[in-house]
Formats: structure tokens, sequence, C-alpha cells
């Protein structure tokens, strides 16, 4: 009877295990070019902007576009103020001031950001900058990495070859996300598909503009690529809230 009960809780431990590792959680990435909560409509509604997150349930937020203080945007600090509206963390990566204030992008997080950092990018018409943020997901820690590249092909290639030397020897996986301004067949794309892999978002794969999308600018890239199992990605059709549409990625980590 013991050797039986042995067998049985024996055979018990190795179901949880497997289970353990057949259900090891998948997380849920999202970019979105908000333009500082301005939409389609010239509405300036930053609730709205949260309506769109909090449906599409992400655990990371790339956002672009993003004001911290402005005159526009009647002097609120944005990507704290969406940190709040959507009960995640936040960090904001400056490009420049302006308009009494600053410019800038933001990282939102379900899990504690562990740490940020604001890497200065080569400038063009517009300071621009690469914001990292240091997450553990499923207890492993994984580099978030923010873009907004801008204004000519040659300032967007020089910023991506940035992104690329800031990166190169980083040994944690790493997360690209963000609007590129470049299309599938740019130099820029073609640089960073050596170091990241970029899921292919099928036939509905246009992101700008968000009200008839002609062009294909928003990605998001994992790096390297065996470490993650890509479930699903999608363009989410938004054509109001702001003038790009959001990219919606389901990833899990091997």
């Amino acid at each position: 009877m013991i050797r039986y009960f042995k067998i049985f809780l024996f055979a018990l431990f190795a179901i949880s295990i497997s289970f353990q590792a057949c259900s090891k959680p998948t997380f849920r990435l999202l970019t979105y070019n908000i333009r500082h909560g301005e939409g389609m409509d010239r509405q300036l509604n930053l609730e709205r902007t949260a309506g769109v997150i909090n449906r599409l349930n992400p655990d990371i937020v790339f956002l672009q576009e993003v004001d911290n203080g402005t005159n526009r945007t009647n002097k609120v600090d944005q990507a704290k103020e969406l940190g709040q509206l959507t009960g995640m963390y936040s960090a904001f990566g400056k490009f420049m001031d302006y308009d009494s204030g600053e410019y800038g992008m933001a990282i939102l997080s379900r899990l504690p950001i562990k740490e940020s950092t604001n890497y200065e990018l080569p400038p063009g018409a517009e300071p621009r900058s690469a914001l990292a943020a240091r997450i553990e997901v499923d207890g492993k820690e994984i580099v978030f990495v923010g873009i907004h590249f801008y204004r000519t092909a040659e300032e967007r290639h020089a910023q991506a070859q940035k992104v690329v030397d800031l990166f190169r020897d980083e040994p944690l996986p790493v997360v690209l996300g963000g609007d590129f301004n470049s299309t599938p067949d740019s130099e820029v794309i073609n640089l960073l598909k050596q170091d990241w892999m970029i899921p292919a978002k099928g036939t509905d794969h246009l992101t700008f503009p968000s009200d008839s999308a002609r062009t294909e600018i928003d990605y998001i890239m994992v790096r390297p690529k065996d470490r993650f199992e890509i479930i699903s990605i999608q363009v989410v059709t938004e054509p109001l809230a702001s003038d790009h549409r959001p990219v919606l990625l389901e990833v899990k980590l091997k």
C-alpha cells in the first residue's frame, strides 16, 4: 500500500510540473502613438486614450507623443495620468522642452518598473531618445525599449543604428516597440531585422493614419527570437482616439 502511495505521489508531482510548464503565462504588449491625447476629431481626451488601452488589456505599453506639463495639454503629466487611469506603473522619457513643459514618450507596465533609462539618440529636426525599462516578467527580467524615430530617412537610420549599438551586448531579452516612421522595405527596418525578430501582422498590417490606414510604420520587435513564442499580433481598428492605430502583440517567454 505504501509503495502504491509513493508511486501516486510521484505521478502527481510529475503532472504538476508538466502542467506548470504548459501553463506558462503569456503577456501582452501594446504600442500606441497617442498624439498627446488628441483624437481625429481634434478633441483632447486622455480618458478616451486610457479607455482604448484598458479595452485591450496589455501588460506593457509603449506610448509615443506624450506631453508632460505643456500648455497645450493643460499642464498634465500625461504618463502619470495614464498610469492612474489604467492602474499601471509609468516611466516618462523626455525628448525636449516644449510649450512650457516637456515632450517625449512613456512606458506603462502592470508590473513594477525596476529601472528606467532615457538614452539620447542622434538628433535631427527634433531631439530623440530611447526609453528603456527593466521589468521582471514571470520571474525573468526583460528590457523594454520604446522609440519614436524622426524625421528624415538619414536621421531615422542613424537613430536605429544607435539603438542597435546600445543593446548589442545586452544579455537580457529585449523588446523594442514604437513609431519607427519607416515602412517594412526601408533601410531602417532592414537594419533592425538583423538583431530583432519582427512578427508579421498579416493582411491587416497598416497603422497610419487611423481613419484610413495607408502605411505601416508602427512595430513591436523581440530579441533573441528563440526566447519568445509569438501567440498573436493584430493592428487594432481604432479610427478616432489618435492618428495612429495601436498594435497589440501577445507573446510567451521561453
